[in-house]
């Protein structure tokens, strides 16, 4: 067998060192001697991406319309080695900060998808998100867009307009064969494609002038004035709901005056304690970022992704006993967290104790290789 494009859930190293314990053998790339061919998924999942079709000449692609060289995806293999419904350990799973770090995008952003449901995590940890490879090509879409201008707000607009052509579709984007060209989204329907306002195109070039989407507008409008607001102070979901909108819209002094009279009308809870927190950090307010992570974890003893924040700040504010404290303490509730390794090992390295850091630089390469941080770990470790 044979690997063409790049796999979204390990090296390919790995993969080989995979299919040679269970008894294949493979090549570097589609021949004669090859039956089997794996399609790796991290580009599979951008039809716009470049050189599939270099992936195979004319005699691999008679071979395969004949019958003689079969082509999978790469879950499929794993799916039938039984990897994948066993353990998710076979794909590469990515935090928040993992994610927003590899695609060069603010946390704030991944968590925004998140909430919308643009992206869905394949399980939580003590509330972690964990996002797999298959969710990372969705999210690599969404941010090719910001970085061609299209606005948050746009993005999802013009995602709900085309779910309306496929009834029962949540996430377009993930679900459906979606092109994004430049500024646009466009859904493969048959031999054509469709625009988010309804249109049809049968032919088109990159750069060529798309008409404009008619999206209704949202049944519902949020109150935005202070009179309005006083009245929503029996509704905290609501209040939260506006929060998250101001938040988006980049009014954080406002978002933060919102969820704290969401605390002042319904009392606190560990989430809002987080999102305030994470608000006031943007605003360089850490000290009382660091007191907002203290009241969360004070009531949810659970919330790991607040322990690992709070250590952070507490490094930040040159507290770095408290932040070691505090990064155990998220290991403790959940050993597995790679990104609190990353954070410990550097604080670690900064202190001057090495070989402590070495282990932690160590067991993080061991939990996430392919972490957008692996290279640094690798170049300390080597230091």
């Amino acid at each position: 067998m044979a690997f063409v494009g790049k796999l979204g859930s390990m090296s390919r190293r790995e993969a080989a060192h995979l299919v040679r314990e269970h008894g294949g053998t493979v090549a570097e790339k589609p021949g004669p001697e090859v039956a089997l061919v794996v399609v790796g998924e991290e580009e599979l999942a951008l039809p716009e991406a470049e050189g599939v079709e270099q992936w195979f000449d004319d005699q691999a692609r008679q071979a395969a319309e004949e019958g003689g060289l079969r082509i999978v995806t790469e879950t499929e293999l794993w799916q039938q080695l039984g990897l994948v419904d066993q353990t998710h350990e076979v794909r590469r799973l990515y935090t928040p900060a993992m994610l927003a770090d590899l695609l060069g995008v603010p946390v704030s952003v991944i968590r925004r998808w998140h909430r919308r449901g643009l992206i869905v995590p394949v399980r939580e940890v003590r509330r972690l998100p964990y996002f797999d490879f298959q969710e990372v090509a969705t999210a690599r879409r969404l941010s090719e867009l910001l970085a061609a201008g299209v606005s948050p707000e746009q993005i999802e607009k013009k995602l709900a307009a085309l779910a309306r052509f496929v009834p029962g579709v949540r996430r377009p984007l993930a679900q459906l064969s979606v092109i994004v060209e430049g500024k646009e989204i466009l859904l493969r329907q048959g031999e054509g494609l469709i625009e988010p306002g309804g249109q049809l195109r049968f032919d088109f070039e990159a750069g060529e002038e798309v008409a404009t989407e008619r999206v209704p507008p949202p049944a519902e409008v949020l109150p935005r004035d202070r009179a309005e607001l006083a009245a929503l102070s029996a509704a905290p979901e609501q209040m939260c709901r506006l929060a998250a909108e101001l938040e988006e819209e980049g009014q954080l002094a406002a978002a933060v005056d919102v969820y704290r009279a969401v605390m002042a009308a319904a009392g606190p809870t560990a989430e809002i304690c987080f999102h305030l927190a994470e608000l006031l950090y943007r605003l360089q307010d850490l000290t009382a970022a660091r007191e907002r992570y203290y009241m969360a974890i004070e009531l949810d003893e659970d919330y790991v992704e607040a322990r690992a924040n709070l250590g952070c700040v507490l490094a930040e504010l040159g507290d770095e006993d408290l932040a070691i404290a505090a990064f155990e303490g998220a290991l403790a509730y959940h050993p597995d967290y790679a990104d609190v390794y990353y954070h410990q090992a550097r604080l670690l390295d900064e202190q001057g104790r090495r070989e402590e850091a070495a282990d932690y630089w160590q067991t993080f390469l061991r939990l996430a290789p392919d972490s957008p941080w692996a290279e640094e770990a690798r170049a300390r470790l080597g230091e």
